[in-house]
Parts: structure tokens; C-alpha cells; sequence
């Protein structure tokens, strides 16, 4: 299903299917509800089971840290790709028209981000678990949490209809800001630590 941005959107009837007024929040509260389970399940794993130590290692990388630092660097680019085509579809960036192929490029480059962002949370969880031995690792463990459980609450938000305009550029702003911090807390810290090597 696609979403066009430039649609007009419309408010839910004065009533719901038993007569009485639906709020418009209300209408958000399941996948509120679901995002916030889905962090919350993966912060009770990661904080309860014990660290495997490692989860995965691809030939031709020094380390798992360099496997997970680049995974994730090509997760933030083509997390970019999305704000960048999001920006063009609502028309936000001066002088630039959108094709019909920004919409595809969006939800793609979506998908890839997604993707690749998955093994990279995969060894975090179940082979580190969730850290607070710094302030670094604390906000890392929180913000990966986190955006899983909005990037669940965006999908299902993107199944329902007559939203506000306003409410999937937030969220999806959310989405990409908190991955700009786990970026910056996870593959930078490591780069400027141990060096840009594979």
C-alpha cells in the first residue's frame, strides 16, 4: 500500500460503529501499544538472557564490531535515502520535483535500511544484551529498543487510513533521528576507536 503524501486527508465519522465518538488518538493506540511492546520485549531479553559473547562474523572482516559498524553505516545510508526522498515527496526540498520513481526509491530504500539494520540487532541483543556499563552503551541499549518498537508502531501506521498529515513525518523523523544516534553511539564510536578497517 502505498501512501501519497499529498493527499488530502479526512477526519474519522463523528461516530464509531456502537454511536459514539472515536478521538483521533485513540485510533493510534494500537500500534502505540505494539511499538511499545516490541521494545519493551526486546529490553527484557536483552537485559535478562546471558551474552553469547558473538553471534556472527562475515569473511574478510577483522572483527564482529567491523561486520556490525559497517552493516549499520549502509543502514544509516540508506536510512538518508529516506529522509532524503521523504523530503522530495512532501516537498520539502526547494527546487527539487519528485519523480514516480521517489515514492519506489523511499519504500526501498526503507526495506534495505530495515534489513540491514536487523543483524546488526540481532548480535547486539543476544550477544552483548543490554549494557549500561557507560553512558554510551546505556543510551545505545535504549535507543535500539526503542527504535524497533516505533519503527513496528510506523508500519502499522502506515496501514491505517485518514491520518493526519502531520503524523507520519514525525514519526518517521523519529524513526530516522533515533538511527542517527544509534549510528553515532555505535559504528562511529567504533571507527574513531579502533579505526575505518573491514
Amino acid at each position: 500500500m502505498s501512501v501519497d503524501p499529498n493527499a488530502r486527508t479526512q477526519d474519522l465519522p463523528p461516530g464509531g460503529p456502537d454511536g459514539r465518538s472515536l478521538g483521533g488518538a485513540a485510533r493510534w493506540a494500537v500500534p502505540v501499544l505494539v511499538g511499545a511492546a516490541v521494545a519493551v520485549v526486546l529490553g527484557v531479553y536483552g537485559r535478562f538472557h546471558d551474552p553469547a559473547g558473538t553471534a556472527f562474523n562475515l569473511a574478510g572482516f577483522s572483527s564482529t564490531g567491523a561486520v556490525k559498524s559497517w552493516l549499520a553505516t549502509a543502514a544509516f545510508a540508506f536510512g538518508l535515502v529516506q529522509l532524503g526522498s521523504a523530503l522530495a515527496m512532501y516537498g520539502r526540498l526547494p527546487g527539487v520535483r519528485p519523480g514516480s520513481w521517489t515514492p519506489v526509491l523511499h519504500r526501498w530504500s526503507g526495506r534495505v535500511a530495515f534489513l540491514l539494520a536487523v543483524p546488526v540487532a540481532v548480535h547486539c541483543l543476544y550477544a552483548l544484551g543490554y549494557q549500561t556499563q557507560s553512558a554510551r552503551a546505556a543510551w545505545h541499549s535504549l535507543l535500539g529498543c526503542f527504535f524497533f518498537g516505533a519503527f513496528s508502531a510506523k508500519m502499522l501506521l502506515l496501514r491505517m487510513e485518514r491520518l493526519p498529515g502531520w503524523l507520519l513525518p514525525v514519526v518517521g523523523g523519529l524513526v530516522f533521528a533515533v538511527l542517527t544516534v544509534l549510528w553515532l553511539t555505535s559504528a562511529l564510536w567504533f571507527f574513531r576507536t579502533f579505526g575505518a578497517t573491514a
